[in-house]
């Protein structure tokens, strides 16, 4: 299989419905969206499939009594509608009852640029990490989302899974051995490691890539899972490096960059400085294209770079910087 330039939600599709196949207990549940990727899926598995309109709250609440009864539900729709637009239902509903259902949105971050603020998924990391009794992943290319989509599925209770959307090329050069609560390495180093999380992950990449090549060599590891969090990890990094820093197509607050410091914040000194890459508070105000956007909010491939670059340059000050 070639995975140049698959969409991360294809990828989902195709490897859900392989699941399907053998499990007649998966469903899929459309908030009327999806229709083009969802298609071969609806008239292959009619049974296992519903569109719930554009309801997401009932689209939720209906995942939930199907899990109760047994079955291991997926709801699906765009950016913040299955998670801001439903949050109630996926936490009273979802999270207490401890219910198989696995939420996945596609256009993460930036993904729907041209949409505006309302389809710009930004605080989504933030809100599903701190509902109790739920398991978030993000992951960043073509063979984690394949990778994650059956670790959601082997996970029981309530998961979120947020996906991008246009045609991400693959990080890693062989299916990855994706582990839910253990990060990934793909680059090793010394003195800065990177870890970013979802779709930014090529950006991230290419940005060490840059910096190999002008002789410097971070580490780079995919966090595809924010909830877990890799806690084991970033202890032995925190004792390792002299600067982490966070990647992520998301508000600082309460996503990847603010559960490393939380984690950091619990270590002995002396540890690494944290710098956290990702959006300061505030709606944007611009539209465009995810790659423009990411250009502006600082995010693109030469942002990374020059940010780690720098963090090579300065000394250890317990700096925290957002950018």
């Amino acid at each position: 299989m070639s995975w140049r330039g698959s969409r991360l939600r294809d990828e989902f599709v195709r490897t859900l419905m392989e699941i399907a196949r053998t499990d007649r207990r998966v469903m899929l549940i459309t908030g009327d969206l999806g229709f083009g990727v969802l298609d071969k899926f609806a008239q292959e598995f009619p049974s296992q499939y519903i569109n719930a309109g554009v309801a997401e709250q009932n689209m939720t609440g209906l995942a939930v009594g199907l899990a109760l009864e047994g079955k291991i539900v997926f709801t699906y729709s765009i950016a913040n509608f299955p998670t801001l637009r439903c949050l109630e239902q996926i936490r009273n509903d979802a999270c207490y009852h401890q219910a198989n259902v696995k939420i996945v949105a596609v256009g993460g971050g930036f993904a729907y640029g041209p949409l505006g603020i309302s389809h710009h998924a930004t605080e989504d990391l933030a809100v599903m990490r701190a509902l109790p009794q739920i398991t978030v992943l993000a992951p960043g290319d073509p063979m984690e989302v394949r990778a994650a989509t059956h670790a959601i599925y082997a996970t029981p209770g309530t998961c979120y899974l947020r996906l991008g959307r246009g045609g991400e090329p693959a990080v890693h050069s062989a299916q990855p051995k994706l582990e839910v609560g253990r990060a990934t390495r793909i680059l090793n180093g010394s003195e800065v490691t990177v870890l970013a999380t979802g779709a930014i992950l090529k950006n991230a990449f290419d940005a060490c890539k840059a910096l190999q090549a002008r002789g410097k060599h971070p580490a780079l590891y995919s966090v595809h899972t924010i909830k877990p969090l890799d806690v084991e990890l970033l202890d032995q990094l925190a004792r390792r490096f002299e600067v982490i820093i966070t990647v992520e197509e998301h508000s600082v607050i309460g996503g990847l960059g603010s559960a490393v410091a939380e984690a950091l914040s619990q270590m002995e000194q002396p540890r690494a400085r944290l710098k956290m890459l990702g959006l300061c508070s505030g709606f944007s105000s611009v539209v465009g294209d995810q790659s423009y956007l990411r250009e502006i909010y600082g995010l693109s491939a030469k942002h990374i770079e020059s940010a780690a670059w720098d963090s090579y340059a300065k000394p250890s000050s317990g700096e925290l910087k957002a950018v």
